[in-house]
């Protein structure tokens, strides 16, 4: 299938990866993106959920790669990488959505499988991401990575300790590559959103209330600030920002 034209914006001729674009705050990103003009490859590993996404973002005019795959994985990433480079010539940005949670996540009730099981989608994907872009956007002299954490890896909360600990491993990680990567171009952020209505929240071992729901964020304001910051020039530099519910 053909990849129609991109319509015209900010971010028009700009190729940006969006990992972990089949729900939540990943899909947020990938429409308000798309409305910026940019031209986008979205990874998850929910095959049919991304599709289904795609096909919305082509049917307003997008030029849009579908790669599923669990980013997780280095050669997943590496694959989603190189067919962004392969159909728009190049790599601009990568913005990490992936993450998950569990539902038994007290220190007390966490399983060794579930520790495991938050840092292999957490981190590793965030890992695996970061080792198969940065290359890409070094070649280009330069882009932008963008790693969505939680507020909870600055601010602990009842999330949980392996989710606080993956998270707060994401920005590290985050904080790290940049003194590696930033005399090569390359601006490397973190957002830290709040509680934000997402699928994610069905997880929760208490669901929220309905009084939480009405002032949570939602996905869209965290995507909202991923533009910002890929709207920015070249010589700003995000390196981290917290948003949060204002009635929290």
């Amino acid at each position: 299938m053909s990849i129609p034209p991109s319509p015209q914006g900010p971010l028009s001729g700009h190729a940006v990866l969006v990992a972990g674009a089949s729900s939540g705050m990943g899909r947020a990103t990938a429409r308000t993106l798309a409305g910026l003009g940019a031209d986008l490859v979205i990874a998850a590993r929910r095959a049919p959920e991304l599709a289904e996404v795609a096909d919305r973002l082509r049917g307003g005019g997008t030029r849009v790669l579908c790669v599923p795959g669990d980013l997780a994985d280095l050669e997943a990433a590496l694959t989603a990488v190189d067919r962004a480079t392969a159909e728009f010539g190049g790599l601009d940005a990568v913005v990490n959505c992936v993450g998950t949670n569990v539902t038994r996540r007290s220190l007390d009730t966490l399983s060794e499988s579930d520790w495991r099981e938050l840092f292999r989608v957490n981190v590793d994907a965030a890992f695996s991401l970061t080792r198969a872009a940065l290359p890409a956007l070094k070649r280009q002299g330069g882009g932008v990575l963008i790693h969505v954490s939680s507020s909870a890896a600055k601010r602990p909360d009842l999330s949980g300790v392996g989710y606080q600990a993956a998270k707060a491993a994401v920005a590290a990680l985050a904080h790290a590559t940049m003194e590696e990567a930033r005399a090569d171009g390359v601006r490397i952020s973190v957002i830290y959103p709040g509680f934000t209505r997402t699928p994610m929240i069905a997880k929760r071992p208490t669901p929220p209330t309905a009084d939480q729901l009405a002032h949570a964020l939602q996905p869209e304001d965290v995507a909202a600030m991923v533009a910002a910051i890929l709207q920015l020039p070249p010589r700003a530099h995000v390196p981290e920002l917290m948003l949060c519910p204002s009635r929290s």
